[in-house]
């Protein structure tokens, strides 16, 4: 007989400034249809918000990052505190939808699929900006426009919304602390880099995109502005440049060529449609994406061509071996 998966979801947060934010985060998750067996807040190297959160979430186990600062050793924190077969990430400004966990853990019923990943809906602060193209919504950490509208295998997941089983996790030796994000400063890709390895390390893993498994990110009015979106498309290709230099193969970047080659001019076509809003602002941003993203892409592979002339026997260190099991 079929046993459903043990679930621990995991949350990282680094600042009192998204308190709110990170309570309704943690009532969503406790407002479950199906209820996490564990859930884990990892506070990355910010004492108030540690005692704060001891204090306040009830029901939570608080653990502090354990690896050097930022989202990928606090995400890493989180697999090893996880006692759940599977392990579920939410951002700390997102909310679940209450039917979440039920929709993610349906899909490991495959014993194929080692990761499942949502759809991850922009919550404006104020209203959508009227120029911000729905192509580049990944700019704010949401599912754009050009992902399945159905259930499909995916290259790699968005960080706000994604689950994968503990035991691969472990074995890839998680998040490369490398990448990603440190306090607000915008590279990313880490979630890219490791979905990668997984699927290089295990042929036949799938990983499974299931939009019907929902969360609600919120995007403040700083990041609606044009150029918090300039700054985070170069970011982007600087982040995309080094998971290039990590990984090896055409998959590293498929989904970007795709993305360039089917996306992007649908999105032009769309802008200048009939009756759109602001197309020609639209068109601007999209020019401007893509340019920022391929500036950043070009300096990024610059500074690893120089680094590999001045270091040639070096080699790219791996992911840490992650060996805590369980609650410490």
């Amino acid at each position: 007989m079929n046993t459903a998966p043990s679930l621990s979801v995991v949350v990282c947060a680094y600042t009192l400034d998204r308190w709110d934010d990170l309570q309704a985060a943690i009532t969503s998750v406790q407002s479950q249809r199906r209820p996490a067996d564990d859930i884990v807040l990892v506070v990355d190297h910010c004492p108030g918000l540690y005692r704060l959160a001891r204090r306040w979430l009830p029901g939570v186990r608080v653990v502090p990052n354990q690896y050097q600062k930022g989202l990928s050793g606090a995400r890493n924190t989180g697999v090893e505190a996880a006692v759940g077969d599977v392990v579920a990430f939410l951002d700390d400004d997102a909310t679940a939808h209450p039917s979440w966990t039920d929709r993610l853990l349906t899909r490991y019923g495959d014993p194929d699929v080692v990761g499942v990943g949502g759809l991850v809906v922009p919550w404006w602060q104020n209203s959508r900006p009227a120029w911000f193209p729905p192509e580049f919504d990944w700019v704010v950490g949401c599912s754009y426009r050009g992902l399945p509208e159905e259930p499909s295998p995916v290259r790699n997941f968005i960080g706000a919304n994604m689950s994968f089983r503990r035991d691969t996790l472990l074995a890839v030796g998680g998040f490369r602390t490398d990448l990603g994000r440190v306090g607000t400063r915008p590279l990313g890709c880490e979630e890219t880099e490791m979905c990668l390895r997984i699927t290089s390390r295990r042929p036949g893993a799938v990983l499974l995109y299931d939009p019907s498994a929902a969360v609600r990110h919120r995007v403040p009015s700083a990041r609606a502005d044009w150029s918090y979106f300039r700054s985070r498309c170069y970011a982007e290709g600087l982040s995309k440049a080094l998971v290039a230099q990590h990984s090896s193969g055409n998959a590293a970047l498929s989904s970007e060529r795709t993305y360039l080659r089917s996306t992007i001019p649908r999105a032009f076509r769309r802008a200048l449609g009939p009756a759109r809003p602001a197309p020609l602002l639209t068109c601007a941003a999209l020019s401007l994406g893509v340019g920022a993203t391929a500036a950043g892409y070009a300096v990024g592979r610059a500074r690893a061509l120089r680094s590999a002339r001045s270091s040639p026997g070096a080699t790219t260190a791996p992911a840490r071996e992650l060996t805590r099991v369980g609650p410490s």
